[in-house]
């Protein structure tokens, strides 16, 4: 009579009537990191600017981010309409933005790290775009 009983060798499955190794399960193979680097140390002191000095920070960096810029209180979001470039992204990243899925922005506390977080914070907060707003 032959057995149909497996067991577990070494973490392989093995047919215990003719002790054939069965095929092992592809494991998946770990997902690279593809970010650009950043330097961290600068990009912790960079979130703890104020506002101001962000918005020079990213109007020097790249006036694209920063005509994309807006302030929701104290904080600044940079919203695409699709995935911004890598390049573009690592920038953000150096300045101190975080990705926030929730919002679909990218985020910068401005050393205000408490938000709103029920409801949308344009109800309690003002709002602004820096690039509308005309000096005299």
């Amino acid at each position: 009579m032959k057995t149909k009983n497996t067991k577990l060798i070494e973490g392989l499955p093995v047919n215990t009537a003719n002790r054939v190794p069965a095929e092992p399960s592809q494991a998946a193979a770990p997902k690279q990191d593809s970010r650009l680097p950043i330097d961290s140390e600068a990009r912790k002191a960079n979130r703890s600017l104020p506002t101001e000095k962000v918005l020079a920070l990213l109007q020097q960096q790249d006036r694209r981010l920063w005509e994309l810029a807006e302030v929701v209180g104290k904080w600044i979001w940079v919203s695409f309409s699709e995935q911004p470039a890598p390049t573009v992204r690592q920038t953000l990243a150096q300045l101190g933005f975080h990705w926030n899925r929730t919002r679909q922005a990218w985020q910068h506390p401005c050393g205000q790290f408490r938000l709103s977080s029920s409801g949308d914070p344009h109800e309690k907060y003002q709002a602004y775009h820096p690039a509308d707003v005309t000096t005299n």
